[in-house]
């Protein structure tokens, strides 16, 4: 069914829809809209992985949205970084050990490059940020509550500890906050976050009582120092505890969006009822997303080791693969892996060629939003006019015969096949991504081809004279027979092995370019299909 004309949204996006959800339910709730904050946390106690990105592009996405239906709006990446460290991440050094729980931005710096541990994790986030061109006002937890900004907040909150427990309790069913405030200070002794547990509000002095005792954390126990002490929640160092931090947040910075992981619904549930119903500050829009997985269905984590980062995959592939990856939708749990670059890299192309019409699309709803998500990709900035394009797979496979002078000898076979007119800048990165690609990765992710039996028989033959002893005389002749003699459309044929080689239904002329990748590399690569 098509869509009719005032269904579409905006660009037509997912994004577009959210902002618009967004905006009704502001008004409805009749607040101020002169501008729209959203908000996007950054973890700063591991290495921030490609899925960490992705919570402040999309929030970004939306800020975008907000603006094209013409409010005003802010992105606050905001980085927990007086979150205590629960286990030293994989490959660091292990002299982390005696910080466990303290507060990561009271943890130096292990490479000696920032202020602390905290902010060498969040700059990590920050420059991938700033590498795929996202707009964001940055703020950081240790700034906030030695500021007091939250000081309102968590007043508020353990003035009502008793009731907040009862609720944890009943939403999620931890016992915890029943007996301990939902508020850590940093012990005064020993400097460790989470062993000093709170007992008692002093509401007329803001003070909490707590007794540093012996704590399980990241499932170790961790030694507390035994001090007791008060702690004025106005001067001391101390934070709140996540099931009510999000919405302190939220009600001091006017918040109005904030996307989150299906690993913290718990928390957004109880969080949510604290800012409604303790705070008096509507909880903000709401967008669940799955998380990433890794291709072997693990969740990328940060202590697992197999984290794709930002700053790895533009090793690869272009800050806009990146954005494509994160805009194309959000509900579904993907598995990631960087094998999937040179698809995403062909369907920007695709999306470029729709935008400027060289792609027809004739369903007005898709080309709506294939225009669209092309904007969002530009962050809705589109370039004037396309740039050339060359198959990210074409290049992949010339930059593993020319290892040496690589560079200027891709450019001049693009130049022969006539696949470009002239050398530019722009192929000139492009040929070193797709080294880069080819240098660590052997093997292609082997590309879906749908094939029948007479073309599976002709493939096999091909196979054989590919890899035969003897080299054809003339490859594209040999091609060109083969597929006559065995009831296939030559072009068909010739369609089928770009299909294979380059992920693509075209390329350079076919017989030069299989001579130059080595005809038996291809008549192994065309042996996995028959």
């Amino acid at each position: 069914m098509e869509m009719s004309e005032q269904e579409i949204i905006g660009k037509g996006t997912w994004i577009d829809k959210l902002a618009s959800e967004l905006l009704e339910r502001e008004k409805s709730l009749g607040r101020n809209l002169d501008i729209i904050r959203v908000e996007s946390g950054l973890g700063a106690s591991g290495v921030p992985h490609i899925g960490s990105l992705g919570d402040a592009v999309r929030a970004y996405g939306v800020k975008l949205a907000l603006e094209n239906f013409g409010y005003k709006s802010d992105l606050i990446a905001y980085s927990d970084d007086l979150d205590g460290l629960r286990k030293i991440p994989e490959g660091f050094p292990d002299s982390l050990e005696e910080h466990l729980a303290k507060p990561v931005s009271l943890i130096p710096d292990p490479y000696g490059c920032h202020d602390s541990y905290g902010m060498h994790m969040s700059s990590i986030l920050l420059d991938g940020l700033d590498k795929v061109g996202i707009k964001y006002e940055f703020r950081r937890a240790v700034d906030t509550y030695k500021k007091g900004l939250l000081q309102e907040q968590i007043h508020t909150i353990l003035q009502n500890s008793t009731k907040i427990g009862d609720k944890i309790s009943e939403l999620v069913g931890q016992e915890k906050y029943q007996k301990y405030l939902p508020y850590f200070p940093v012990c005064a002794n020993c400097n460790r976050l989470y062993t000093a547990e709170a007992t008692e509000y002093i509401a007329d002095e803001k003070k909490v009582k707590y007794h540093c005792h012996d704590a399980e954390i990241g499932s170790k126990m961790i030694k507390g120092c035994d001090h007791q002490g008060e702690a004025d929640i106005t001067k001391d160092l101390g934070k709140l505890a996540w099931k009510v931090e999000f919405a302190a947040r939220w009600a001091a910075f006017d918040i109005r969006f904030e996307a989150y992981g299906k690993d913290i619904m718990d928390s957004v549930k109880v969080n949510d009822w604290v800012a409604d119903e303790i705070l008096g500050f509507p909880h903000p829009h709401h967008v669940k997303y799955e998380m990433f997985l890794d291709k072997g269905g693990k969740k990328i984590s940060k202590s697992l080791g197999n984290v794709i980062t930002a700053q790895k995959w533009l090793e690869f592939g272009s800050p806009k693969s990146i954005l494509l990856l994160l805009y194309k939708r959000i509900t579904g749990a993907r598995e990631l892996g960087f094998e999937d670059i040179p698809s995403l890299m062909t369907e920007y192309n695709e999306l470029e060629d729709i935008y400027f019409g060289r792609i027809k699309v004739d369903n007005k709803a898709k080309l709506t939003k294939s225009k669209g998500l092309y904007e969002y990709v530009n962050l809705l900035n589109p370039p004037k006019q396309s740039t050339t394009h060359v198959n990210y797979r074409l290049l992949v496979e010339l930059a593993k015969i020319f290892k040496e002078n690589r560079s200027e000898r891709v450019m001049k076979k693009l130049l022969d096949y006539g696949v470009i007119k002239n050398p530019e800048p722009e192929i000139e990165k492009l040929i070193e991504l797709a080294g880069n690609y080819s240098n660590e990765f052997d093997e292609q992710e082997k590309i879906q081809v749908d094939l029948d039996d007479t073309a599976r028989k002709a493939l096999k033959i091909l196979v054989d004279a590919l890899g035969a002893e003897e080299e054809p005389e003339d490859i594209q002749n040999t091609i060109y027979q083969i597929a006559k003699s065995n009831d296939v459309q030559p072009k068909d044929f010739f369609k089928i092995l770009y299909q294979i080689i380059l992920g693509t239904s075209r390329g350079p002329k076919i017989g030069p370019f299989i001579s130059d990748i080595g005809r038996k590399q291809v008549a192994k690569t065309l042996s996995e299909y028959v």
